[in-house]
């Protein structure tokens, strides 16, 4: 950096930092009366979400949890949840979103290793619990989070043995005055875990300033540019991605900030989440692929097709492909895709189409509303190739996206080679391999590992997976590269086909061939293999998991 000269300051002036107390405190200044919703099961208006986030505070600091020190939440996205996401952080403590998919054996090190010292733990994951109780070598303290005191008062109090109690009895029973402390912005908030192909779970860590530097480039797309379609005076907001996925892509702060009415549908229901889509007015979701192709191929959703026309969703954790994308615009669902990634907190682009771009018929928007986004505000992004050099945004590049900005995770905890593999020449490196335009548009060709060579081309798994997606009857597919001794690398398909259609291999390679004789795709789109499954393997979010549909193939052709 250069020598610059700082502003002079005046001994007695106050410089407020940027904490997530300050996000909280903005919810109850012009709509307090909006409400907080969970299922069908409880309901509030901000001002007892702020009066329920003091108590909350009040709640840990009883219990010894002091500035520091880590609290643990494993719940499914409710209102309790969102509690935490102000009520942990603002009193200087550390929030561990602990990912309640992964295995017992990776929950229990990724609690050692993040030193939980509280756990806030729901009813259903008890089980888990019981597994590794007797292995955390940090926690001394359990809270027991249940639905049943929403519908039977009786249960109140009934909580297992080691629990010091249940989260609304000690919510009720202590003063709902707290003033949340200034403290340095840099102040660590939040953690979670994020798993990779080799080794433990790493660890992901973000300061007060980062996240709210990450809200303030939410709030810039919104208002600014319109990108994340999110009027706070009229719409309602649902997530429909994990609050301990990278804080639910971090829209409940924003959601916060602007006193917006809010649904958590707890654990993830078909039924439930179009109840609460229709009888709620939710307007705005984010998810993954899977879930938004879940809803769209329900019998009810044509059903509700009225409803879910008011209805806008940012796809991100996989590629959005054109045949998902053109379902759920059938259905009058406004749907688009964004890009980020765990490490970045986690949004780095959206699917923003200019004046010019939004007057183009629908069935030519999904060019663009498929593809990863217009970099951010408050983005830096760049290509590089495998020596460090930057690579031309003109569109035709391939590179790896490498990027910067005030939000980015500052490396894995206590682990510094892996933060250095991130962190390398500066950067940090994402492991997607994409083309950035002139204006500004970036599009994700694969991930590094996932990008197949075979002949001498780079074959995109994502682009193979949008073009079968295209194909009628087709509801999900999944493409990896196996080894090829003349090719070096051939392409093998999954495929998840529609209910009511019967689809062969040979079928679905007639149609592709027929578009690679009119030059609409090229050759080397033509999947080796074509097997038929019942689902798609997916990782602990959603995504699809490459590396055991790689391992099971493999096994398959070598048996």
């Amino acid at each position: 950096m250069i020598q610059t000269k700082l502003i002079p300051r005046t001994p007695e002036a106050y410089e407020p930092p940027m904490l997530i107390k300050n996000i909280l405190a903005e919810s109850i200044k012009y709509e307090p009366q909006r409400e907080i919703v969970y299922r069908d099961l409880f309901r509030m208006n901000y001002t007892e979400f702020n009066r329920r986030t003091r108590q909350l505070a009040n709640v840990l600091t009883g219990l010894g949890i002091k500035p520091g020190d880590t609290v643990a939440v494993l719940d499914w996205d409710s209102h309790r949840y969102l509690e935490c996401f102000f009520g942990v952080t603002s009193l200087g403590a550390i929030l561990h979103t602990v990912n309640v998919r992964l295995s017992p054996a990776q929950i229990l090190f990724t609690m050692n290793h993040a030193e939980d010292k509280l756990v806030l733990i729901h009813e259903d994951f008890l089980p888990i619990l019981e597994a590794i109780k007797d292995k955390l070598t940090t926690v001394d303290t359990f809270v027991l989070l249940s639905d049943k005191v929403y519908t039977d008062l009786n249960a109140i109090g009934h909580v297992p043995n080691g629990f010091v109690g249940e989260y609304e009895a000690l919510l009720r029973d202590v003063s709902d005055h707290y003033e949340f402390p200034d403290f340095d912005e840099n102040t660590w908030a939040t953690t979670f875990y994020t798993t990779g192909t080799t080794g433990n779970p790493k660890g992901v860590y973000f300061s007060h300033r980062q996240l709210f530097m990450h809200t303030m480039g939410l709030l810039t797309y919104l208002i600014g540019y319109e990108a994340i379609p999110f009027k706070s005076r009229t719409d309602v907001y649902m997530p429909i991605t994990p609050m301990f996925h990278v804080h639910a892509w971090g829209f409940p702060f924003l959601a916060t900030l602007l006193s917006a009415k809010q649904v958590y549908p707890g654990r993830y229901d078909p039924e439930m989440l179009l109840k609460l889509l229709v009888t709620e007015g939710v307007t705005l979701s984010h998810c993954v692929p899977t879930i938004l192709n879940m809803l769209v191929s329900s019998p009810a959703a044509q059903k509700f097709k009225a409803q879910l026309s008011r209805w806008s969703v940012l796809i991100g954790g996989s590629a959005l492909t054109k045949g998902l994308a053109k379902a759920a615009l059938d259905l009058g669902i406004n749907v688009s895709a964004g890009y980020g990634m765990s490490e970045t907190a986690p949004v780095l682009a959206v699917a923003y189409l200019n004046d010019a771009e939004r007057s183009l018929p629908l069935d030519e928007q999904v060019e663009y509303r498929t593809r990863a986004g217009r970099i951010s505000p408050f983005v830096e992004a760049r290509l590089m190739d495998e020596n460090g050099n930057f690579l031309p945004h003109d569109g035709q590049a391939l590179g790896e996206v490498v990027v910067r900005t005030p939000w980015n995770t500052q490396g894995y905890y206590n682990d510094l080679e892996r933060g250095a593999e991130l962190w390398q020449n500066g950067w940090l490196h994402t492991g997607d391999v994409a083309t950035i335009s002139s204006d500004n548009w970036l599009v994700i060709a694969d991930r590094t590992k996932d990008v197949i060579k075979t002949g001498g081309e780079w074959v995109s798994s994502l682009d193979m997976e949008d073009v079968l997606s295209q194909v009628e009857g087709v509801a999900e597919s999944a493409v990896i590269g196996l080894p090829d001794e003349r090719w070096g690398e051939r392409p093998h398909a999954l495929v998840v086909q529609k209910p009511g259609y019967s689809l062969t291999a040979e079928g679905i390679k007639e149609t592709l061939q027929a578009r690679i004789d009119r030059g609409e795709i090229h050759k080397w789109y033509m999947p080796d293999r074509i097997i038929f499954v019942q689902e798609i393997p997916k990782t602990s979010v959603g995504k699809i998991d490459k590396k055991r549909i790689r391992s099971d193939m493999k096994a398959q052709i070598l048996s």
